[in-house]
């Protein structure tokens, strides 16, 4: 999957922000738009940043539909 792909998904339920340091690792914070809790994940690649975020996404996604029990 392309980065840009996972930061669409990541986009609709996140307000998203990067950063880099002097040390060139980029930081990007994820502020949820519904409940304003916060998330922040490091990496050394822009890549790697972005997967991370996703995952913790789908992570998300299925604690959510959990808590919603079957149809």
């Amino acid at each position: 999957m392309r980065n840009t792909t996972k930061l669409k998904a990541i986009l609709l339920k996140y307000t998203v922000s990067f950063d880099m340091n002097e040390d060139e690792i980029f930081t990007m914070t994820l502020v949820n738009k519904i409940n304003g809790r916060g998330n922040e994940f490091q990496a050394k690649t822009y890549s790697t940043v972005i997967s991370k975020a996703y995952y913790y996404l789908l992570g998300e996604l299925r604690k959510e539909e959990n808590k919603a029990g079957p149809v």
